[in-house]
């Protein structure tokens, strides 16, 4: 059953539950939990499976992780810490990864300073940018908390070695899982989820989403369905809408009659004078293409404003060492002006951005909130983001987003069904892992949100594809 959860539990109950060093970390760091964690915390320490809605900046991935720190520091102080894998944190982006294996630093070595002692938690990334050495050092020594992608993690799951260190994972985290659930990665991602599950047994999912619709469709594709009936998940939706202040903007006078040469040059004055205005700038193109083309007309165009110090690109194309550069230079204050296509619209720690400028449309209401959110990312901080427009299409999709942002209208996500094309991918995963019987597949396989509906027809159809029948 899906249900919503909505008891605040007190800074005392929640303090009853976690280990006394990670409480006196939390007590040192800050003065009360947000409205999200007085909601969620507990309900994960119950191992209960759990959706958390809530805004940019309000907290929900020390939600997602306190109690398991608190759950591995017990162990770890009884000596029951084993090397295996507890935690899978899943992401959409590899610097989402980086980030939280950054971000995860502080908070163990601080704990391990209250306890004056090493207590050995450790955590490591495993993504397509991972070397050959670092994944033979986890084989030999498994991280308690593996972060990883959703591709990464099929790959996983059909090598022998590591399966092994996976067999008593105990919770999975998927985050930003909004913009998963609405493609094909996601369907990818829910197949995975279920053959964990049969390696592993009931494990606890947590999911984490900013603002997102319909939320009971996306906490069904989290849990999946047990033979038909969909399993246990609590969704807590902290839902205030954070201040906008948002602006469509048109870089000529009249869009209607301007030729394309006067428009291109309108929007390259426009957007300098916006960067010009602010400390530092993020803009988004949605395409990379676009992202290396704006960067290079700037400096262009603008030689005295800019250069490879003070302007960066980012896009997932670019190599690990340049994407990390431009990460840690935003958020050190470094950056006039970050062009990003879309990877920096999730929840990378990138430091206080003043302006998001998004050029054309996002496409969607709570892609333009995602992005906008970008900025005065703290909670009950202004988000300031400006539109441009090129031509009268986008400016009347613009004006009618920016009105449905203003008003809390959200767009609803479509979760993909079964999509055979995947499916095909997993049948062949699942052979190499090792030999099942086609009844028990086909039962694992419908556990899965996105494919509670296959017809036999369509599984087995799809199975004598894979074996050269048709």
């Amino acid at each position: 059953m899906i249900h919503e959860q909505t008891k605040n539990y007190s800074k005392k109950a929640i303090y009853k539950i976690l280990h006394p060093w990670v409480r006196e970390w939390f007590d040192n760091k800050f003065d009360d939990f947000t409205p999200a964690q007085k909601r969620s915390i507990i309900e994960i320490h119950k191992n209960k499976n759990i959706l958390v809605s809530s805004p940019t900046g309000s907290g929900k991935t020390l939600t997602s992780f306190l109690s398991i720190i608190s759950e591995l520091t017990t162990l770890s102080e009884k000596g029951k810490l084993e090397d295996k894998v507890y935690c899978i944190y899943i992401s959409p982006l590899k610097a989402l990864d980086n980030d939280i294996e950054k971000n995860l630093d502080e908070p163990l070595r601080e704990i391990e300073e209250i306890a004056g002692k090493p207590l050995g938690i450790r955590k490591a990334v495993r993504t397509g940018d991972t070397t050959q050495y670092q994944r033979q050092k986890m084989l030999k020594v498994p991280p308690h908390i593996l972060i990883t992608t959703p591709e990464t993690l099929s790959i996983l799951l059909v090598a022998p070695k590591f399966r092994e260190k996976l067999s008593h994972v105990k919770y999975v985290i998927i985050d930003e899982i909004h913009s998963l659930a609405e493609n094909k990665r996601g369907v990818h991602l829910s197949l995975s989820l279920e053959r964990l599950q049969h390696l592993v047994g009931h494990f606890t999912r947590i999911g984490l989403s900013a603002t997102v619709s319909p939320l009971d469709e996306v906490a069904r594709f989290l849990v999946g369905y047990e033979y038909g009936v969909e399993r246990d998940c609590e969704v807590v939706n902290i839902n205030y809408l954070k201040d906008l202040d948002m602006e469509v903007m048109c870089p000529v006078s009249d869009i209607t009659i301007a030729d394309e040469e006067d428009t291109r040059l309108g929007l390259y004055s426009m957007l300098d004078d916006l960067i010009q205005e602010n400390k530092t700038t993020l803009i988004f193109t949605n395409t990379r293409s676009g992202t290396e083309r704006f960067v290079y007309n700037l400096k262009k165009m603008f030689p005295m404003n800019y250069n490879s110090k003070n302007i960066m690109a980012h896009h997932s194309s670019l190599s690990k060492e340049v994407r990390l550069e431009t990460e840690n230079s935003l958020k050190e204050g470094k950056l006039k002006a970050v062009v990003s296509s879309t990877s920096l619209e999730l929840g990378i720690d990138i430091g206080y951005i003043d302006l998001v400028v998004l050029i054309n449309s996002p496409k969607s209401v709570s892609r333009a909130l995602q992005r906008i959110g970008r900025s005065g990312h703290r909670l009950h901080e202004k988000s300031r983001g400006k539109i441009i427009v090129t031509d009268r299409d986008d400016l009347v999709e613009c004006s009618i987003l920016l009105k449905n942002a203003k008003e809390g209208k959200i767009d609803n996500i479509q979760i993909p069904k079964n999509c055979l094309d995947v499916l095909a991918q997993h049948l062949y995963g699942m052979a190499i892992e090792n030999v099942w019987d086609i009844d028990y597949a086909y039962d694992v396989i419908r556990k899965s949100y996105c494919y509670k509906d296959l017809t036999r027809d369509d599984y087995e159809d799809v199975l004598s594809y894979m074996g050269g029948e048709n």
